[in-house]
């Protein structure tokens, strides 16, 4: 039996105390499920739990696969597709900068197949989103859902406000996507006549509740069915109890005013036509008419008529454009957090120099005192997105208080949709939470630290993360000559970023991790050079941060996959060395299901500074002076073995095509007959260990190979097992990561 394209149980969405769905349950193999209902019934927030847009609890599968508590990104990556009521298209983005911005993913459908299916969008590709109808911003909604290529595609309330012959133009479009099987739809849709004609099945929802779900054919037969579940018919006039409650604001008249925005930073101004007033219409009072529907907003009344500011632009080669781009001045900002009872003169000073630039500012107070804040967004602001709220930040114990707030800030800005580049200022405990927060953030997203406790070990703020520390020099206490020339500098730099930033590379090769030490060197090298025709080859160093930096891609989408050919920094973790990976590594692998595989490359050894640094307790064993800052350590039979169980119990966990690979001639250049940490014993421990508790399925294999792991044949067998589960590959290339970012 196939698995279901949707299978939702027990679903429940809390606002506060109310209670907007309850134990929702239904499942859509594949084709069209419509849910139809009255406003107010939980049809929107069922969409927005399935996408990731509000907290839920229950169970969510797509196509079998658990995405409940899922950030919104990661459900889009499991194959979910959204078209969110009201359209939702960026003003200022044209229809070709709106297509490509989430044309990322290989697939059937691309931007030139948009094109093709939506000719009136090729048409008008120059246009902005301000400048479309209607209709045309929901055709470049949809299009811009099916460029995701998804397997699932949700659609919130798409014919809303659309003028019957763009309506049949979406009926259309349903059946085309229905008739061909590319993906299944969940449709919420009040014109139940669009509903009917286009699902297998319909499901209502009352009361937050799912009602009843029946074939959309018995429901269209049945009137009197219609009427009692729904109060409205198929035909589109009103039941008895719409017919006697006149639809709000269907017999006041409300002005509005229309304006022309010139972008080169002039004001707004009325039209020459001055105000004039718009009916608000409702899909009912609009019924039988003989006038189109319109959105129930007053605002969007006009839109299917061609826009005055659409009447004056000039061509695209004739517009003035600003040094900042105003699709990014608008819609991003320079996040400025830091403790302003303590560092407010400093704060605004980077503000007034930011703002002075031309970027849009947005400070945020980070302080633990609790009193008010001169900050654009105050500390008890942030402070509420604590799991447990803000007592757990103003405890009036300046450690916990720091802490709490730091995850705080941590949670604060995954919520924020215009972030653009972060930057703070402080000493060690400002520092401490404005990190936190930007390693939580995405690589790519400008960050920027001004710190006095930048010149010292920087590696518990950066970890592996791409944070710019910048040293104060003075304490962050005050505008001096120095600090303001060192604040300013820093202003300029994250300014520079936010408004300038690349959206990535433009190959279109997929990008890989791979992860080297000097001991598998021959191997890395041997497979990026076979591979680098076909992907972008981007290799860590494994010190302890550089297998934390790949996981880190991979959980911010950039790769495509991993050949973690050098594990050597879990023997650092379990034995005790200075290159440790920390108890998350393979943790991304888990959580992406990205194409892995992996060997043992440089498990034999355990990594210490210069001879003198190694612990005493380990002095009377095998060492090997890499050079005169690195002292290896050769592993032990035991420590082999518990190396091995470390690693097993997390490959098992991986639900994603796997191939792990024992090389049993050796782990190293240096772990061979003849040289220095030659020892089977120790590789046979660590061997035995994995394979033991080693579960197999059919994603996931185990090889055991004669050759050591910097043989040539070793490094092609990597290769061969990479194109294996890598095709077809489905994950899209890095510069998905600008995407993510906003």
């Amino acid at each position: 039996m196939a698995t279901p394209a949707l299978a939702i149980s027990g679903l429940d969405v809390f606002y506060g105390h109310a209670h907007a769905l309850q134990s929702v349950a239904l499942t859509l193999d594949h084709g069209v499920l419509a849910i139809v209902g009255r406003n107010g019934m939980g049809k929107t927030t069922l969409c927005n739990a399935i996408t990731g847009l509000v907290p839920a609890k229950g169970s969510i599968r797509i196509a079998g696969t658990p995405s409940l508590g899922l950030p919104p990104h990661r459900i889009n990556r499991l194959g979910v597709g959204y078209v969110p009521q009201g359209r939702r298209t960026w003003p200022s983005l044209t229809v070709d900068e709106h297509l490509k911005l989430v044309a990322r993913k290989r697939g059937a459908w691309t931007v030139d197949r948009v094109y093709e299916t939506f000719p009136r969008l090729a048409d008008r590709r120059s246009n902005g989103g301000s400048q479309l109808s209607g209709g045309e911003q929901q055709m470049l909604a949809i299009a811009r859902a099916l460029l995701m290529n998804p397997r699932l595609m949700v659609m919130d309330e798409p014919t809303e406000g659309l003028a019957p012959v763009i309506v049949d133009q979406v009926v259309d479009m349903l059946r085309t996507l229905t008739r061909e099987g590319e993906m299944a739809i969940l449709l919420v849709e009040q014109n139940l006549g669009v509903a009917l004609e286009v699902a297998d099945e319909v499901s209502v929802m009352a009361n937050g509740r799912i009602a009843r779900t029946l074939p959309s054919a018995e429901l269209a037969a049945d009137a009197d069915l219609q009427q009692r579940l729904l109060g409205i018919r198929s035909d589109g006039d009103p039941g008895e109890e719409e017919a006697t409650q006149p639809a709000a604001g269907a017999t006041e008249e409300a002005a509005a005013v229309i304006y022309t925005v010139r972008r080169a930073g002039m004001e707004a101004t009325p039209t020459e036509e001055g105000p004039r007033a718009v009916r608000a219409y409702t899909r009912w009072n609009a019924a039988g008419t003989g006038e189109a529907p319109r959105d129930r907003l007053i605002e969007s009344s006009a839109r299917d008529a061609p826009s005055p500011a659409a009447a004056v632009a000039p061509p695209p080669a004739a517009r003035s454009i600003s040094a900042v781009p105003i699709a990014r001045a608008s819609g991003s900002a320079c996040y400025i957090a830091g403790t302003f009872d303590t560092k407010g003169r400093e704060l605004g000073y980077l503000r007034a120099c930011i703002e002075r630039l031309g970027v849009r500012a947005v400070t945020v107070d980070l302080g633990t005192t609790g009193g008010t804040s001169p900050a654009s967004i105050s500390a008890r602001e942030v402070a509420r997105h604590h799991p447990l709220g803000e007592r757990a930040v103003f405890s009036g114990d300046r450690g916990t208080a720091v802490a709490a707030m730091a995850l705080a800030f941590e949670r604060f800005v995954l919520t924020r949709r215009d972030l653009g580049g972060l930057i703070g200022a402080g000493g060690s405990g400002g520092t401490a939470m404005v990190t936190q927060a930007m390693r939580a953030l995405p690589i790519g997203m400008p960050k920027m630290m001004v710190s006095s406790v930048a010149s010292g070990d920087v590696k518990p703020y950066v970890g592996p993360a791409d944070i710019c520390m910048l040293y104060s020099v003075t304490d962050v206490s005050g505008i001096n000559r120095i600090s303001e020339q060192v604040l300013a500098n820093a202003a300029h730099a994250i300014a520079g970023m936010v408004a300038h930033r690349r959206p990535g590379s433009d190959t279109t090769r997929p990008a890989i991790g791979l992860t080297m030490f000097g001991n598998t060197t021959p191997c890395v090298q041997a497979v990026a050079k076979a591979l680098e025709d076909e992907y972008d080859c981007l290799v860590f160093h494994a010190t302890g941060t550089g297998g934390r930096s790949m996981e880190k891609l991979a959980d911010s989408g950039f790769l495509a996959g991993v050949i973690d050919v050098s594990t050597t920094e879990v023997a650092d973790e379990i034995v005790g060395g200075v290159m440790a990976c920390g108890p998350d590594r393979f943790e991304a692998i888990v959580r992406t299901r990205i194409p892995y595989v992996g060997s043992c490359g440089a498990l034999d050894m355990v990594n210490f500074g210069a001879r003198d640094t190694v612990p005493e307790r380990f002095r009377g064993r095998n060492l090997y002076q890499h050079n005169a800052n690195v002292t290896l350590m050769r592993t032990t039979p035991d420590e082999a073995r518990r190396i091995g169980e470390w690693i097993v119990a997390k490959l098992n966990r991986m639900e994603g095509p796997v191939r792990f690979f024992l090389p049993e001639g050796g782990v190293s250049l240096i772990d061979a007959p003849g040289k220095p940490f030659w020892d089977p014993e120790s590789d046979r421990a660590l061997f035995d260990a994995i394979t033991k508790a080693f579960r197999a399925t059919a994603q996931r294999k185990l090889v055991r190979l004669p050759q050591n792991v910097n043989d040539p044949a070793f490094a092609d067998a990597l290769v061969g097992a990479f194109r294996e589960v890598a095709t077809p590959l489905t994950t899209p290339s890095n510069s998905r990561l600008a995407a993510r970012a906003h």
